[in-house]
């Protein structure tokens, strides 16, 4: 096979991978196993990620935000889209799809979605959250003649969605350069433990000015898709928003990087420095 063939289809193989995981990196920013009341977060936020392959334009993934009622109590309804643009969509398209039910005076979900269509591939499921009982109700959407199972899990649990919003609602002193924190979060079928070191404060710039970020090194399972388990270092902004403004990810072929493209609907105004 040809050079350039092999590296497109490099290319196209770690796109997949990586749009698989781009929402579960976002995730691993969440401190703690306790509660946390997001009273920083207003409804109607949005979020966007450009994501790039070295110099080519991959992907895009973008959060919203709104205030809602689940089963009669307060709320927000987070949605989560990942998809493939430019030379690698022609190659391989990706629609991923996830939706989280977050409990605003817990932090913690009710409810979660993932609906993926990557490629020929295709998943849809549903995990119904017993925060008191520390169980998930899992349901195959695609596959409905399955029917549900009941899984026991711990105290605390996120999807990967609600984890990321979790980390908002988090004190400075919670988050301070030092802290290693660890995190369980449900992905796809089962639970998945993540361990994340704050290690740093650095200025990061963005298009809209520089920031003030801490910057954060997550334990990731190193081998198939990144380098080593240290292959993934994430900067979120050192303020009230705690939103994260860069992703880079070593790979084994090559290197992701995911840059904040859009921010609309903050409680709190970024401080950009002069």
């Amino acid at each position: 096979m040809p050079l350039n063939d092999c590296l497109i289809y490099g290319k196209i193989f770690v796109e997949k991978e990586f749009m698989k995981k781009i929402l579960s990196i976002l995730t691993i920013l969440s401190f703690s196993l306790g509660f946390a009341q997001l009273e920083n977060i207003s409804g109607g936020e949005r979020l966007i990620y450009r994501i790039h392959y070295g110099a080519l334009n991959a992907g895009t993934a973008t959060l919203t935000t709104l205030k809602t009622n689940y089963q009669g109590v307060p709320h927000f309804y987070v949605k989560g889209v990942g998809r493939t643009t430019g030379p690698v969509r022609t190659f391989f398209k990706v629609e991923d799809v996830y939706e989280s039910y977050i409990n605003i005076s817990t932090g913690l979900p009710s409810y979660y979605i993932r609906n993926v269509r990557e490629g020929g591939y295709s998943q849809h499921l549903a995990a119904a959250f017993n925060q008191n009982n520390q169980t998930v109700i899992l349901t195959d959407k695609k596959n409905p003649e399955n029917g549900s199972k009941v899984i026991k899990t711990v105290k605390g649990l996120q999807d990967m969605i609600s984890a990321f919003y979790y980390l908002r609602g988090l004190s400075p002193e919670e988050i301070r350069v030092g802290t290693v924190k660890n995190l369980n979060v449900w992905i796809d079928k089962e639970m998945f433990g993540f361990n994340i070191r704050i290690v740093g404060i650095e200025t990061i710039n963005t298009k809209y000015g520089k920031l003030n970020c801490l910057k954060i090194l997550p334990t990731v399972k190193g081998g198939r898709v990144f380098k080593n388990d240290e292959s993934v270092v994430l900067w979120v902004s050192n303020d009230q928003n705690h939103i994260p403004i860069a992703i880079k990810a070593e790979l084994v072929v090559g290197s992701l990087r995911a840059d904040i493209d859009g921010i609309t609907g903050l409680k709190y105004p970024l401080k950009f420095i002069k």
